[in-house]
């Protein structure tokens, strides 16, 4: 789990200006090879730091969190030796069967997670919280799809703290229905069925998700906390991938059915 700190981050000039240039290329659609040496995030706290910037940048509503990397290969994939926490905003929260435009989005992936929604603040502290504690302030959990991309063009390289500042390659989400009868889903063997244009793929499993997407969430309020951050109420926490990610192509239409929890799907165009 997370070490805590007393202080809430403050971005300093060189991270307003890190953040200024991912808002630059996140609003353009663009990317580039890494931030400059100067103003580049060193440790994992540097880069929540330009997160933190990139939001006051940003000017929109933090909806939710994601989860990134919750698996080992994710890990390994990206170079990175834990999960990272990115921001998801309101403006990027489509509805179930929006259709979503791949034009240029560079990683082409679906990816079926469990959603989970606050129903009372968890503010930082000294000690980490339990998952208990956790999910008694959940409200509801949600089925959900992401679809990720990154501001860099080779974003297996850059290293965690240049990924978090990126919002740990958060870009749009799709957000399903609340469930209110979620405590006794057995959220580590139900298999939450997925297909892909019609077509029966491989299930997601929650077990994929750090063990337990439940300790992902709790993860995440800890991770938080650790920064000096609030979770706040309203807010949702998608907790990564139960399943490795769904390649996706203009023209397809990707579907996850979790059992008692919902359905949620989206078509991709170009």
């Amino acid at each position: 789990m997370s070490t805590p700190h007393s202080s809430t981050l403050s971005p300093t000039a060189d991270q307003q200006e890190a953040a200024r240039l991912l808002h630059g290329l996140w609003i353009g659609k663009g990317r580039f090879a890494a931030l400059p040496e100067n103003i580049r995030p060193a440790t994992r706290r540097e880069g929540y730091a330009v997160q933190q910037a990139f939001e006051q940048v940003n000017g929109q509503t933090v909806s939710g969190w994601k989860i990134a990397a919750t698996s080992t290969d994710g890990q390994r994939h990206i170079n990175v030796d834990g999960p990272l926490a990115g921001r998801i905003y309101q403006d990027r929260v489509l509805p179930v069967g929006a259709t979503v435009s791949l034009q240029n989005n560079l990683m082409h992936v679906a990816e079926i997670e469990f959603a989970f929604r606050f129903a009372q603040d968890l503010p930082p502290r000294a000690t980490d919280y339990h998952v208990d504690e956790v999910l008694a302030a959940v409200a509801s959990v949600h089925p959900s799809i992401e679809i990720p991309d990154s501001r860099y063009e080779d974003f297996v390289k850059v290293g965690a703290a240049q990924l978090i500042a990126d919002n740990a390659c958060a870009c749009l989400f799709i957000l399903g229905a609340s469930a209110n009868d979620w405590r006794d889903f057995d959220y580590l063997n139900e298999p939450i069925a997925v297909s892909l244009n019609g077509e029966t793929i491989d299930s997601g499993y929650g077990r994929n998700v750090l063990g337990d997407p439940r300790v992902a969430l709790t993860w995440s309020v800890n991770e938080l906390s650790s920064m000096g951050m609030t979770m706040k109420a309203g807010q949702f926490v998608t907790t990564g991938t139960c399943r490795i990610p769904v390649k996706v192509q203009s023209g397809d239409v990707v579907h996850a059915d979790f059992g008692k929890l919902g359905q949620v799907g989206c078509r991709f165009s170009a």
